[in-house]
């Protein structure tokens, strides 16, 4: 899957119910039929979507480690505690399970916001909180995480 553009603010109904921006899905569109993994983030307060085949590909790495190492059993269970399939139903929704929508946090005003192959969803004010709070700190881990040297890009 190439990589997931935007950030949609969205509503969520009563029942935890949110409409697929139109744009979002037509860039999912490949994955719809195959559904889809929602579960907790591990660093953040907010949930992550899944496409199938990018779940897949997550659980074949996760697959190689060794269950025998008490750190690895720990790891993957608490990684895959809340792990839910999801299905977008013929009118574009899907439903977030309560218990995610408690982790989360989420009220009716959420975001869905684009993390390369996968989908973060947030309550709208967490999410905004976390961007603020990142603001001041943004430059120097933009510096430490892709200020390689030029070569590393391919430029001479």
């Amino acid at each position: 899957m190439s990589s997931l553009i935007g950030t949609y603010e969205c509503k969520v109904d009563a029942k935890g119910r949110l409409m697929l921006p139109a744009a979002l899905k037509k860039q999912l569109a490949p994955a719809l039929q195959n559904g889809f993994v929602l579960k907790r983030a591990v660093f953040q307060p907010c949930l992550e979507l899944y496409p199938m085949a990018e779940w897949e590909a997550l659980m074949q790495k996760v697959n190689k480690l060794n269950r025998f190492k008490k750190k690895n059993n720990d790891f993957i269970r608490r990684f895959t505690a809340g792990v839910k399939i999801i299905e977008v139903d013929a009118t574009g929704r899907l439903l977030i399970p309560k218990d995610l929508v408690a982790f989360a946090d989420i009220s009716k005003e959420i975001v869905m916001s684009s993390a390369i192959n996968i989908v973060e969803i947030w309550d709208k004010d967490k999410y905004e909180q976390a961007i603020d709070d990142a603001t001041g700190d943004f430059a120097d881990l933009a510096e430490e995480v892709m200020g390689q040297d030029d070569d590393d890009y391919g430029i001479s």
